[in-house]
């Protein structure tokens, strides 16, 4: 099964925005950087981004912008010791596969 046209959209619109440094939900916060320096974190943002995004059984994305919310928001909180991740991420959203 290939991965639908939908979804595709999806993944490539949030990593370009992830890759330019112009992610609308990062303003203000310089993680271009992490990308040579900690590309452990930039990891974790594409591993909740893939465990939250849902589709329908067609592969219609149904939550794009919640999951890079979920995704951004854990680089806030890498970057900035005073954000926190509201509501806290559940143990699924974190898994590495």
């Amino acid at each position: 099964m290939k991965l639908s046209n939908s979804f595709s959209g999806a993944l490539r619109t949030f990593s370009y925005f992830m890759a330019s440094g112009t992610h609308y939900n990062l303003v203000g916060i310089d993680y271009l950087p992490l990308y040579g320096d900690e590309p452990s974190a930039i990891e974790q943002v594409f591993a909740i981004y893939a465990n939250v995004i849902e589709m329908d059984e067609n592969g219609k994305v149904l939550n794009s912008k919640y999951a890079e919310i979920r995704a951004t928001d854990y680089l806030k909180q890498y970057c900035n010791e005073n954000f926190k991740v509201e509501p806290p991420y559940k143990d699924w959203e974190l898994e590495l596969y």
